[in-house]
């Protein structure tokens, strides 16, 4: 389905034209007919001779409602130019004109019209010389050119049979996977409750899919959905489309709103775009202006941050980041104007670069600059990569919507991008466009690799006597999320980057070594031990000697076995009585307390420290003041 709309002065003609061709008079507010003249969108549909079903928007020409007509062009396949053959290129003539350039609507018919009110051919001929002039190097220079009449119904057929031809030249709307309707009407129908109408693209909806309205996240269902006064169970991309939501009351919805499908989009109030200021706009346009923004169907007020120069001067383009005061859902690619709101006047637009930037640019940073000429010029793998660095790690769907790639595109690029190093798979199993899986670039992976190897080494200068760094330690000089560090530690790890074990990380090889000094203080307290070694020294007293970083070290390193918070072994003690344990088992199912006191010689302490330690560990099981072993 395709959806044409209409573009011209006031009282040119517009909606009589509609009317003409559909049947349908597209002005349905009362103050519209009453005034004749179309003040807000209009709408109505046709059938071309080949069968297929067009939706039409209609569009104000008067210059106080130039704001209306830019809520219903943001998604038309196809533009009628219209020129009154009375009147010739009148000021909303060339403002409109100007719109349909900047967002880049290549189909188009130049629709001279009311052709009957002229009775001399050479003034339309005057006319039309004139139109072509305008048209020079715009999207509509090579756009056919039709007169008709309303009226009389001359040169309709003609220009049915021209419309029909060029949207036959212009490709269908992808289905990208991720429907978006920028909101364009909304009212409520009795018996069946809210309804909103909108342009569908880059996905299909369903009827019962569930659903989300952006930027504020409110969610509903779609209860039905309708195509030119047919109901459908299925919309596709560029279908006019009412859906019916339930669970949503109709003031909770208004025009610049988003439908999709929840998760699949997030609002922004920051873009990166690239702009051109229109060669008649009245003067240069300054770093920190106020603009009124308009994409979609969403008109959002905001400021510029020029980047790169200090001003642009009328016919310059440059790069803007916009910051603007509330949210809205934009993809790379998505067209936009911007409008000065006092006096209000049409500054010019282009195409948003980056939908999501991380952060706020140093305004005469090259690097961006460079990123950002990547992103407007780039193959898709190179669209892919700058959207990859822009994201950090992320799962790559993610990085894929971010693109704003077809899927054919994205999955070459992808498994370019992975073949070649230039992107790093974080987690393990195949990836592809679709897969949540995280990835980053290979300078993210570099850098992020170096900065953990960096950590580490310090960690092991400053602290020699530890296995290894507590992973939350690195998360916190990392400053990533939780997912993303335990994939880069495992991919480390794999790689034999660092070695991981338990909470903690080190670097391959790095081991404990005392100190001549620390080993002497060792052997001197290990020398206590052999004098009672079922009786040592208590823990504190092992920490008052050694002190408690090199105490922790004998315990870490197996040569003191902590039984219990006051006792621990020698390893060879231990060994010992864990040997004695089991030969004692072989020959009586019991042991108390004092059976282990006596013929160990120690004291109570000790032996009630061991035998809880035994317990701890599954091996045996109290029962009163019995211990048997615990049965497998």
């Amino acid at each position: 389905m395709r959806v044409i709309g209409t573009a011209g002065h006031v009282d040119h003609g517009k909606s009589t034209l509609i009317a003409a061709l559909t049947g349908t008079h597209p002005d349905r507010l009362k103050e519209e007919r009453a005034r004749e003249m179309t003040i807000d969108l209009g709408f109505a549909w046709m059938d071309l001779p080949a069968g297929e079903t067009v939706g039409i928007v209609d569009v104000p020409g008067h210059r106080d409602f130039i704001e209306n007509m830019l809520a219903g062009v943001g998604g038309i396949d196809a533009a009628l130019f219209v020129v009154a053959a009375d009147e010739g290129v009148m000021p909303q003539t060339r403002e409109h004109l100007a719109i349909l350039d900047i967002l880049q609507i290549q189909a188009g018919v130049i629709v001279i019209t009311k052709i009957d009110l002229v009775d001399e051919p050479d003034w339309i001929d005057l006319v039309e010389a004139d139109i072509a002039e305008i048209v020079r190097g715009t999207v509509l220079e090579k756009a056919p050119r039709v007169r008709v009449s309303a009226r009389t119904h001359q040169g309709l057929t003609d220009l049915v049979r021209v419309l029909e031809q060029i949207l036959e030249k212009n490709p269908p709307r992808p289905d990208l996977g991720r429907p978006r309707l920028p909101i364009d009407r909304v009212f409520t129908m009795p018996g069946f409750g809210t309804v909103v109408t909108g342009t569908l693209t880059d996905g299909s909806f369903r009827v019962n899919d569930d659903l989300e309205i952006l930027p504020g996240g409110l969610r509903g269902r779609i209860r039905g959905l309708q195509s030119h006064n047919r109901k459908e169970e299925t919309a596709f991309p560029g279908s006019r489309t009412a859906v019916n939501i339930s669970g949503l009351d109709v003031d909770q919805v208004q025009r610049g709103n988003v439908v999709s499908l929840p998760g699949k989009y997030r609002p922004a109030r920051m873009l990166d775009v690239q702009f051109r200021l229109l060669p008649d706009a009245s003067g240069p346009l300054k770093h920190n202006s106020e603009v009124k923004f308009f994409l979609g169907t969403s008109e959002v007020v905001g400021r510029t941050r020029l980047l790169g120069s200090e001003e642009l001067k009328p016919g310059d383009s440059g790069w803007l980041q916009l910051e603007l005061r509330e949210p809205v859902v934009a993809l790379r690619g998505d067209r936009y104007i911007l409008r000065r709101p006092s006096p209000g006047e049409t500054l010019g637009g282009g195409v948003v670069v980056d939908p999501t930037p991380s952060r706020r640019h140093k305004r005469f940073d090259e690097g961006i600059l460079q990123r950002l000429g990547a992103y407007l010029q780039g193959s898709p793998a190179d669209i892919l990569f700058q959207a990859s660095q822009a994201s950090g790690p992320a799962p790559i769907r993610e990085v894929v919507v971010r693109a704003r790639l077809e899927e054919s595109q994205a999955s070459q690029a992808v498994d370019e991008l992975l073949s070649s190093g230039q992107l790093v798979a974080l987690e393990p199993g195949k990836t592809t466009a679709r897969s949540e899986g995280l990835v980053s670039t290979r300078d993210y992976w570099v850098r992020i690799t170096g900065q953990m190897n960096q950590y580490l080494e310090d960690y092991h200068k400053t602290y020699p006597l530890r296995r290894g760094m507590p992973k939350e330690e690195l998360k916190s000089r990392l400053k990533i999320p939780p997912r993303i560090l335990n994939s880069v530690l495992r991919k480390a790890a794999s790689e034999g980057i660092l070695t991981e074990f338990g909470a903690l990380v080190r670097k391959p090889g790095h081991e404990i070594r005392l100190s001549s000094q620390q080993e002497a203080a060792v052997e001197k307290l290990l020398g206590r031990f052999d004098q009672s070694p079922f009786s040592p020294p208590s823990l504190k007293e092992v920490r008052e000697e050694v002190g408690d970083e090199l105490a922790d070290v004998l315990i870490e390193l197996g040569r003191l076995v902590q039984v219990s918070p006051e006792v621990v072994f020698r390893k060879e003690d231990y060994e010992t009585l864990m040997q004695g344990i089991h030969q004692h088992y072989a020959s009586a199912p019991t042991l108390t307390v004092a059976e282990f006191r006596d013929r160990y010689n120690t004291s109570r302490r000790y032996a009630l420290g061991f035998l809880e330690h035994l317990d701890a560990i599954g091996l045996t099981v109290r029962d009163g003041d019995l211990r048997r072993l615990r049965k497998p």
